[in-house]
């Protein structure tokens, strides 16, 4: 054999190596083949001592959470202000038979209810002024006033000149009148609020101490009878509205009070309060 030869056989078996070894692991994604053995990378090993068997589930996964819009609320309908007619329906609908006799729902108590009151607070004087704040705990209470007005003011006088007219008429008034007349005026107040004003109160009818204490009864004694009685000159008619009672179905605030006194030698003014609250407020 040739030098010729030589190299062409050496040629063709380099070629069939190369397409053995690194061609055709190349195809079939299998490594290369080189006749070294691979490094073995040792992995560790989780030990777990225990007696029971370990099993590995999968985790569920959570779900998403959707805010769903609530519903608008349905209106509540409103009162037209119209009588409603309530007719009547067969007893049978609430499972009451015809001769079934219905027991008492409430206890009857014969005991009367207390309706006495209790004074909470005074207040006395003469002349016009305003008080101090008054805390009110309970939520109802009445205002008991009463006046004592001076008796006989000083009257005025008062004299107007006649004028004459074209026609020669004459016009005028002349005489005397009381121009001063007692005036008792209370104004209630709220505390919290001082622009409010709960209430104004004044004695109904006026104050007219004549009339309280007395007058001649005018009437014609042989046609009136009184007590099983004919009514004779001497008697006399008393009204006297004294005292006076003032109801506020409101409290639990505070209120304090403005007074305007003219012509009055005294007033008492006396703020009850139910019995039956005492202690539960």
């Amino acid at each position: 054999m040739d030098k010729k030869d030589a190299i062409y056989g050496i040629s063709a078996l380099v070629f069939i190596l190369v397409i053995a070894m690194v061609i055709k692991p190349a195809m079939t994604g299998h490594p290369v083949n080189t006749g070294i053995p691979n490094p073995v990378t040792s992995q560790p090993t989780l030990l777990i001592q225990s007696s029971t068997p370990v099993t590995l589930t999968t985790i569920p996964t959570i779900p998403t959470m959707i805010s769903v819009p609530s519903p608008a609320p349905t209106p509540v309908p409103t009162w037209d202000n119209s009588v409603k007619s309530v007719g009547f329906v067969n007893s049978s609908v609430y499972g009451i038979l015809p001769d079934t006799s219905v027991s008492n729902g409430s206890r009857y108590d014969n005991l009367p209810e207390n309706t006495s009151m209790t004074s909470f607070a005074k207040i006395t004087g003469q002349y016009s002024g305003t008080t101090q704040i008054i805390k009110m705990p309970f939520p109802y209470w009445e205002l008991v006033y009463s006046v004592d007005p001076v008796e006989n003011p000083k009257p005025e006088s008062v004299a107007v000149t006649p004028v004459e007219g074209s026609t020669g008429s004459r016009s005028g008034v002349q005489g005397s009148y009381s121009g001063a007349t007692p005036q008792f005026v209370i104004q209630v107040m709220d505390a919290d609020d001082p622009n409010r004003i709960v209430r104004t109160i004044s004695p109904p009818g006026g104050i007219d101490i004549n009339l309280w204490k007395g007058i001649k009864d005018s009437v014609n004694p042989a046609t009136t009878l009184r007590g099983g009685r004919a009514t004779t000159s001497t008697d006399t008619v008393y009204n006297d509205p004294r005292p006076w009672t003032e109801k506020f179905f409101e409290g639990q605030r505070n209120y304090f009070f403005i007074i305007k006194s003219e012509l009055i030698s005294s007033y008492s003014i006396d703020i009850q309060v139910p019995t039956k609250y005492i202690g539960h407020y």
